[in-house]
């Protein structure tokens, strides 16, 4: 009798424990495309975090971004916009994935070692760019950037006015850094400190940088540092070296270098 016990309790708990797997995947799978739909909503927000534009939780982040910013895709290897007939399932605007393209055998490329600063190994040739336009005029351009913190792949954006020199806004949507030590670089005070720096000198020599510690307001390359993050040396780190990555060749310099030319016939 205590066997037939045994017998029909193991029955009992074989059963609910099939149950709940249904259950659970059911619901992960009908889930899903909500998760999808927030993931993009909540990228668009980060965009318009660094255009400065995400100014209430009560926005329509579909509207705001529709019209105020205009994306394009860009060839990292030559600065060119991709025409849209040449976008496809993969490549578009709509469903742009930095990690989706950057492992693909067509979009992606592997990084030569002495060149990977920003420890990612592969990236995409081509990239999203959005443009802030305002009266039919750009006002910023905002590039996704990524890149290797302490403990994670850090992803975000930068945002530069249009003279290309002056960063505008800064911010990241994923990571996975310590809260309280790398995780401080989703602290507002801290984002607010890129803004008004400048990316490069005068003669379009990449200057700006994050420093182990505190800026110096007394010293002359000021307008160029940022202060590092109090306890999270490697990730301080990671974020200087990732900032450097994306706005060196290696990264959008090609199309900045474009932007120049078309904006102020100057050679960077």
């Amino acid at each position: 009798m205590a066997s037939e016990s045994i017998t029909k309790t193991i029955g009992v708990v074989v059963a609910i424990c099939f149950v709940a797997a249904i259950f659970v995947s059911s619901a992960a799978v009908g889930l899903k495309p909500i998760q999808e739909e927030n993931k993009k909503i909540d990228l668009l927000k980060n965009i318009l975090i660094a255009g400065d534009l995400y100014k209430s939780d009560d926005i329509d982040v579909n509207d705001v971004f529709n019209k105020n910013i205009v994306g394009e895709i860009v060839n990292l290897e030559n600065g060119s916009i991709i025409p849209e007939s040449q976008y496809d399932d993969v490549l578009n605007l709509k469903d742009f994935d930095v990690k989706i393209l950057a492992n693909s055998s067509k979009y992606g490329k592997s990084i030569p070692p002495n060149k990977d600063i920003a420890g990612i190994r592969r990236m995409p040739k081509d990239m999203a760019v959005y443009k802030v336009v305002k009266d039919g005029e750009v006002q910023k351009y905002i590039f996704p950037i990524y890149g290797k913190g302490l403990w994670s792949t850090m992803y975000g954006f930068i945002a530069l006015s249009k003279d290309l020199h002056t960063i505008e806004g800064f911010t990241f949507y994923e990571h996975g850094e310590t809260p309280g030590l790398g995780g401080e670089i989703d602290n507002p005070k801290w984002k607010h400190l890129w803004v008004g720096k400048h990316a490069f000198d005068d003669n379009w020599n990449l200057k700006i940088r994050v420093l182990k510690g505190k800026a110096d307001r007394n010293s002359s390359n000021f307008k160029y540092e940022i202060d590092g993050l109090s306890g999270a040396t490697l990730t301080t780190r990671g974020v200087d070296n990732l900032v450097k990555f994306w706005l060196s060749d290696t990264g959008y310099k090609q199309f900045i270098e474009k932007l120049s030319k078309e904006n102020t016939n100057e050679k960077i």
